[in-house]
């Protein structure tokens, strides 16, 4: 007998809910009532909350839409990192599920998988490949917790982060001018340009360590174009 529903299915209904209403409105009585059916019949599907959350963190994961790669790795690099930060702004609501909660299909894998091929492609040592994986996810990790997991995941991001700023420059004033300027560049900015800009400082540290000569890099991979 054919299942009622596919997992994707299910997965759908509840991103949905925490998309529109909030992740404290996910619980198996809501997705029950989203999808037409009875409480009980989504543990055919999930065996907890724990399992259900995970299931909406692999759909922000599944929402990354990386472009096709190019022949600059670095530039695809830079994609791809846009790419998957782009999916946690629009699921701003499932960000702490995608900080906390353990993904283990293979669409989920998807984004990491292409990350670390581009990145292969520069020539890194084994370790440098290492730090620079870790260091671009840390990069999107983080710019994504500050920005839609605080103060700017209620109402629009960037007019909190305008109006933010402008407290601190207040606040920091003439006791702490560095930080008060620099809240006023803040004002000025965007969370994008910001995001861009801190990707590209971190992708010219890993250009350098992909440029330095062989005799100073043991266990470089060679590299795949």
């Amino acid at each position: 007998m054919r299942a009622r529903f596919t997992v994707g299915e299910v997965r759908e209904q509840a991103m949905d809910i925490v998309d529109r209403d909030g992740l404290s409105a996910l619980n198996m009585r809501s997705l029950a009532t989203a999808l037409g059916t009875g409480p009980m019949t989504l543990y055919n599907y999930v065996r907890d909350r724990e399992e259900l959350e995970s299931l909406v963190a692999e759909a922000v994961l599944a929402d990354v839409k990386v472009p096709p790669p190019s022949e600059d790795w670095l530039a695809d690099v830079k994609c791809i990192a846009i790419a998957i930060w782009e999916a946690m702004r629009r699921h701003r609501n499932a960000v702490p599920l995608v900080l906390t909660r353990r993904t283990v299909s293979n669409e989920s894998f998807a984004p990491a998988e292409q990350l670390v091929a581009t990145l292969v492609r520069g020539g890194l040592a084994d370790r440098d490949l290492l730090a620079a994986f870790r260091g671009v996810l840390s990069l999107i990790m983080g710019a994504a917790q500050v920005e839609l997991a605080g103060p700017a995941a209620v109402g629009d991001p960037e007019q909190v982060n305008i109006d933010d700023a402008g407290r601190i420059a207040r606040l920091a004033g003439d006791a702490h001018p560095h930080l008060a300027a620099l809240a006023f560049t803040s004002q000025q900015s965007s969370m994008p340009a910001d995001f861009s800009r801190a990707l590209d400082m971190l992708l010219a540290g890993i250009q350098t360590c992909a440029d330095a000569p062989r005799t100073e890099r043991k266990g470089r991979r060679t590299p795949k174009r």
